[in-house]
């Protein structure tokens, strides 16, 4: 899969974990956006790093998709709580 293969993934997943873990947000959508496309490089690095299971080729690939999300999930959530209460209400 291509960089913009993982980009496509990666804002799919954001809006994914977006959809899972409803809320305000400090960035917003486009730091939802940025932390989606980072958590599917950092879930996909993961997945094949420490999990033993290499990152498919192909777009379609259930595993790709949870370590994707799982990553998004993961970053978002850390977003939330570094910079949660940095935001006027």
């Amino acid at each position: 899969m291509s960089i913009i293969g993982w980009i496509i993934l990666g804002l799919l997943a954001g809006a994914v974990a977006k959809i899972l873990l409803p809320g305000r947000d400090p960035g917003g959508i486009l730091g939802t956006t940025i932390i989606g496309i980072a958590g599917a490089f950092i879930g996909g690095w993961i997945s094949a790093r420490w999990l033993d299971h290499p990152i498919n080729n192909s777009f379609y690939d259930g595993a790709t998709w949870a370590a994707a999300i799982g990553g998004a999930l993961v970053l978002l959530i850390g977003y939330r709580i570094l910079f949660g209460h940095s935001r006027s209400r």
